[in-house]
């Protein structure tokens, strides 16, 4: 009688249905990268991007996950030979999973860095890349001590140039990651490791995008019904993923080109479009969804108006706002993204998506409110909705979470003039801007969100 393989690991692959089964043989697998931040959007976005790559065009880019803290995933991944699954949820062929074979080991950097630090120096790795968070960036942060010590320990060695390459969602993430070690660097007083770093390293800066909600036990069930074996490091996403990255890199990189991502020059004009047609939309849905008492960011996108309303919004005030990439129909990218949106088995929560709004609005909305050519009408709206929002309650009186680091000086004074005006929590370049937000603020608060965006029609 066969024995039902467990869990999975390698002597488990031969056993996987075959369109399960990862891309290349992870035997084959040679380190050439180390990856800061080995959670799911990782797992489910550059690995898979490698893996691809590698299969494409072969090269030794196996990659070994560190986790700066928490060390469940490493435990799991060690524990699996290093291998996992990514759930995909949607798309024309139903949900589906596969294995993929990109890493070659792990390492946890609270337990252990002097390992880091021997990665981060070993001449086979020459790409370190990361998706840590944006608090990682910030002086003294215990990440950019690990890549100094790392760094100081490879120039040491002679062990050559290498790349750091931010997969971070923050604008010019490369340059910010630049600069954040060049600050600490002047701090130490090492002059021989800044000139070292100056011409030895480089940091690209990428745009990356694929939703990955949080892995729940339903994904793990998904994953040990479509394999046939558990696994306890798999991962959710949707279908679509794209990368953009500038390409400069010191020591070389895998020919991720081949995987579907795309190298340029700058990576500015993807990020504007992302930010504002993407994540402003993402904005809005949770704002208006929410106080229309809809629980997920699909369900908000089914209120009557709301697709209609969001087409305008991208195709007229967004669209103004900024130069898309070459080639780029802004329009196209927003029907794309209302499609993506869609997805009811994203399970994305209206509440959620709104969280930080203080952070997150000045790039995804205040950026086309306020930019030159644009005559702003339902991006006072968006505005007006988070304000709105920022009360606590919804249209029927359900209790609204106002999870924000400046959740007390907006709850101190919600009115418009507090929030938007001089020296407020999101300031308007021009008054009549103001007086735009308080009119919808009017609005919503006499007829509810599901009206307001129903007028719209």
């Amino acid at each position: 009688m066969a024995v039902k393989q467990l869990r999975l690991d390698r002597t488990a692959l031969s056993s996987l249905p075959s369109e399960c089964r990862p891309a290349i043989d992870p035997a084959d697998l040679r380190t050439g990268m180390v990856h800061l931040g080995v959670g799911a959007f990782h797992r489910a976005h550059q690995a898979v991007f490698t893996e691809a790559a590698i299969a494409a065009s072969g090269g030794d880019w196996g990659t070994v996950g560190v986790a700066p803290s928490s060390r469940s995933v490493v435990d799991a991944l060690a524990a699996q030979d290093n291998l996992f699954s990514v759930v995909t949820l949607g798309g024309a062929d139903g949900e589906r999973a596969r294995v993929v074979a990109a890493l070659t080991g792990t390492a946890h950097a609270a337990s252990d860095p002097a390992a880091v630090t021997a990665l981060i120096a070993d001449p086979a790795v020459r790409i370190i890349s990361l998706t840590v968070t944006e608090k990682a960036y910030r002086p003294g942060a215990a990440l950019l001590r690990l890549l100094l010590t790392g760094l100081a320990a490879r120039a040491a060695a002679d062990a050559g140039p290498i790349t750091l390459l931010s997969c971070d969602n923050l604008p010019a993430n490369g340059r910010a990651l630049r600069a954040a070690l060049i600050g600490e660097l002047a701090t130490t007083e090492q002059s021989s490791l800044a000139e070292w770093f100056e011409q030895q390293v480089s940091c690209p800066s990428s745009m990356v995008d694929r939703i990955v909600p949080a892995s729940t036990v339903a994904t793990l069930s998904s994953a040990r019904r479509i394999l046939g074996t558990a696994d306890l490091a798999a991962v959710a996403a949707e279908p679509f993923r794209q990368w953009v990255i500038e390409d400069d890199f010191a020591a070389g990189r895998p020919d991720w080109a081949a995987a579907g991502a795309t190298f340029t020059s700058d990576v500015t004009d993807w990020e504007h479009l992302k930010l504002r047609g993407l994540n402003g939309v993402h904005s809005a849905l949770a704002y208006l969804g929410a106080l229309a008492g809809r629980e997920t960011i699909a369900e908000a996108l089914d209120l009557p108006g709301m697709r209609s309303l969001l087409r305008s919004y991208v195709s007229g005030e967004v669209a103004a706002s900024l130069a898309p990439p070459d080639g780029v129909s802004v329009v196209d990218y927003g029907d794309t993204v209302l499609e993506r949106f869609a997805n009811p088995q994203l399970g994305h929560r209206t509440w959620q998506v709104a969280m930080d709004g203080s952070q997150k609005l000045p790039q995804r909305v205040v950026s086309v409110v306020d930019a030159d050519g644009v005559e702003p009408q339902l991006g006072t709206l968006i505005l007006a909705a988070w304000a709105q929002f920022a009360l606590g309650r919804s249209d029927d009186g359900g209790e609204l979470p106002l999870d924000d680091p400046r959740a007390a000086e907006i709850r101190a004074d919600p009115t418009t003039a507090a929030l938007f005006g001089p020296g407020g929590i999101l300031p308007l370049a021009d008054p009549a801007h103001l007086v735009a937000v308080q009119r919808w603020r009017d609005e919503l608060a006499s007829h509810g969100a599901a009206e307001v965006v129903r007028r719209c029609l």
